[in-house]
């Protein structure tokens, strides 16, 4: 049987349901996850390996307006979706309309429309189909039809895995004959580092509420590994020294709080004892200072 592997990009506007898709068609928590907007920030690849198969799949940040450098690179890993996909996943829910921004929605028009042998397939996946009636459900899958009449359709809920498994069937027949693009025993493209920063990004989105999830990024400084334990230094960079204030909380208690629910996540993720100090540092308009994006691993190309 002739090996099968492609690149499956998940694309779509904020709060739809990516990273929780990502995660279950991946098997593994690479994605965090919160009820807030923006919470994924980077392109970030998850691998399924078979004998005969692989499938990397991303996850992308929501598409947005930029209205700083940082939101233009996480518009910018969206894009790129578009541009080296052989399945492209368009994820909307049974909420938004399909005139929700409306740029970017119109190249995945292009993309559906073209029949070229290198063109992509585009599959419109429906979440949140739990969330309304059979004939409420019918008369969406209708309406996106129409828009995009050259792409299936394919209702789903990712937070109960309906669905999942039609949707996994499909891009599997999908999928073109290719040799592995990744070592058979790699998950991600990602560093180990780069998903301690996203588990302490993930507590800070959950404890603290209004600017403060999104004024902060996550630097590891330190990360010694032995058989046994992790040793890890981590800084949390602010904007503002009030928003300092708030990070560390009265006699330190939130940023013990957050180290404490980070530490737990950091050990489930590796399976072994994590030593974990956190550490604050103000670093005024980071969002807008190339440098500052650089060293945080954002794209500006």
């Amino acid at each position: 049987m002739a090996h099968k592997a492609g690149f499956v990009n998940i694309v779509g506007n904020p709060n739809v349901g990516k990273s929780t898709l990502m995660n279950i068609l991946v098997g593994e928590r690479l994605s965090i996850i919160t009820a807030k907007a923006q919470t994924t920030r980077h392109r970030i690849m998850g691998i399924v390996n078979t004998d005969d198969m692989q499938i990397v799949y991303s996850d992308t940040p929501g598409v947005l307006k930029p209205v700083s450098r940082l939101h233009e690179s996480m518009l910018a890993f969206s894009q790129s979706a578009l541009q080296d996909a052989d399945v492209l996943l368009y994820l909307t829910d049974t909420i938004e309309t399909p005139d929700k921004n409306e740029q970017f929605l119109a190249a995945v028009t292009r993309m559906s429309e073209d029949k070229g042998p290198m063109a992509p397939r585009v599959i419109v996946v429906l979440n949140k189909m739990d969330l309304v009636t059979q004939g409420e459900l019918v008369a969406k899958v209708e309406e996106w039809h129409t828009r995009l009449p050259e792409a299936e359709i394919i209702p789903i809920s990712a937070l109960h895995g309906f669905g999942t498994d039609i949707l996994l069937s499909k891009i599997k027949d999908l999928l073109p004959e290719c040799p592995p693009y990744f070592d058979k025993d790699q998950l991600t493209d990602k560093p180990a580092r780069f998903f301690v920063t996203e588990i302490i990004r993930e507590k800070i989105l959950l404890l603290y509420d209004k600017e403060i999830p999104y004024a902060c990024e996550v630097r590891v400084e330190q990360f010694v590994e032995s058989d046994k334990l992790i040793d890890i230094s981590a800084v949390i960079y602010c904007e503002r020294d009030s928003q300092k204030g708030i990070l560390i909380g009265r006699g330190g208690a939130m940023l013990k709080k957050l180290g404490s629910l980070a530490r737990k996540d950091i050990e489930a993720f590796f399976g072994k004892q994590v030593m974990l100090k956190t550490f604050i540092k103000v670093e005024k308009d980071w969002r807008n200072n190339m440098k500052d994006l650089t060293q945080f691993g954002y794209n500006l190309d």
